[in-house]
């Protein structure tokens, strides 16, 4: 057992409810969850979110058949930050991985006092899995998954390795599994083809106990690449000239990942588990602009300033969908502003695991059943990028935002101004100064990523 699990509250879990929802299990059979997590996916990439060019059928489905969040938050705006905060409750002021790389140390992995969603929801008797990328820690380290509460895994360990789509070898648990064919530079073997295989594998072989799988999809992170099978149903774009190159894979990487949830749902379907099971959809931070691809072709950041890298809405504001049938109403939607560190709360607060002390989330349990939603103060980002600190809080209908601890906070009105293109710091000197002290309150100084 890990140091900090000795610590957790003893008390009960309804005692720790916000809003007032009770935590002990809401039935006899705990619910299964299953967390889907796209990878630098725009929040307007999606038909349910106002794309018209790629069909996502099978996400949208997700949103109509649950709960869309309109103001739902990545826990950073590159990968590896925001994946910790997701899996340990915890915001960029007080999470061990803050960074994709620290001059200090290089990767920072996850450490032994860490505690994640899946040794909780283990310690609660749940078989526990994940396949795709996982970036939290490197072979030899503390941070690989079999050592941070999961029975299973298959996909990338490395996230540099997760760049291409056709790699030498993939992870099981701690088993390298060569790639021949890719090892001999033939492309044959797709990784995510793969991975989305172990993954309804895993729900076959643990469908009888309740279940928690982290479905952690690579797409559709560059590199732009995969089998020609895949991009059939968009090269008459390429071909009569309308589309680039970029348009095509990246819409039928966008297609590939919606196919792989589809997937998902029929094999839930399939196994009856439809009315025990709750999906979560989300990506983990804005859309990219890289292998020749730009956000406006696709209107990726659904019009939000920035993209991912930033601290603008466009590389924050995420989709995020929920479906629990018999739980949540079907073609609802929320504007309850939240965070990827709200999601290990309403997890606890859904299987009545207890929660650290230590975490920055709040459960939106109540939203999702549509009770009284306790809500956050402010949310806070922080992003240390070549030596260059960027800071960001929400805090209701406000967003202040610095790019480097020696430039002015800047000050948005997100009712009015969703794309942030009105500073208001000079005719709001007050709301100025509470974000400043916002950030000084939310930051602690890391070893691995100190600002000075």
């Amino acid at each position: 057992m890990k140091t900090n699990q000795l610590l957790l509250s003893l008390a009960t879990a309804s005692a720790l409810m916000s809003g007032g929802v009770n935590a002990k299990p809401l039935n006899k059979q705990k619910t299964n969850i299953i967390y889907i997590l796209a990878d630098d996916l725009g929040i307007g990439d999606l038909g349910i979110m106002g794309q018209t060019k790629i069909e996502t059928p099978n996400i949208d489905r997700l949103g109509k058949e649950g709960m869309v969040f309109t103001n739902h938050y990545s826990g950073s705006t590159v990968c590896a930050p925001s994946r910790c905060a997701l899996m340990t409750g915890k915001h960029m002021g007080h999470a061990t991985i803050r960074e994709n790389f620290s001059k200090q140390k290089g990767r920072v992995p996850l450490m032994d006092e860490d505690v994640t969603i899946a040794e909780l929801l283990k310690q609660e008797g749940y078989a526990t899995g994940c396949s795709g990328k996982w970036g939290l820690g490197e072979i030899g380290t503390a941070g690989v998954p079999w050592k941070q509460g999961y029975d299973y895994f298959y996909g990338y360990i490395n996230q540099r390795n997760a760049h291409s789509y056709y790699p030498p070898f993939l992870y099981e648990n701690a088993n390298k599994i060569l790639l021949e064919a890719n090892n001999n530079h033939q492309k044959e073997i797709y990784s995510e083809d793969l991975i989305i295989s172990k993954t309804l594998k895993f729900i076959d072989d643990n469908h009888k106990k309740p279940f928690f799988f982290y479905f952690a999809v690579t797409l559709p992170h560059a590199d732009l690449e995969l089998p020609e099978k895949y991009v059939e149903k968009y090269m008459p774009k390429l071909q009569s000239g309308e589309w680039s190159k970029p348009m095509v894979y990246y819409a039928a990487m966008v297609s590939k990942l919606d196919a792989d949830v589809g997937a998902i749902l029929d094999k839930i379907k399939a196994l009856g588990l439809d009315e025990q099971t709750m999906v979560v959809f989300a990506s983990d931070n804005g859309a990219h602009q890289e292998d020749g691809l730009r956000k406006e072709m696709f209107n990726s950041t659904g019009g939000f300033r920035g993209y991912k890298r930033d601290l603008y809405e466009g590389g924050i504001h995420v989709p995020m969908m929920v479906r629990w049938p018999g739980k949540v109403k079907p073609g609802s939607s929320t504007d309850h502003i939240s965070a990827f560190w709200d999601v290990l709360p309403t997890v606890c607060d859904i299987t009545g695991a207890d929660k650290p002390k230590d975490i920055d989330g709040i459960s939106f349990l109540p939203t999702l059943l549509d009770k009284k939603q306790k809500n956050h103060e402010y949310l806070y980002w922080e992003h240390l990028l070549k030596g260059k600190v960027k800071q960001a809080v929400r805090f209701g209908q406000w967003k202040a935002v610095r790019y480097s601890l020696d430039k002015d906070i800047e000050i948005y009105n997100l009712e009015s101004d969703p794309k942030e293109t009105k500073n208001l710091a000079a005719s709001y000197p007050n709301l100025v100064k509470k974000a400043k002290q916002m950030f000084k309150d939310a930051h602690t100084e890391s070893e691995y990523f100190p600002f000075n």
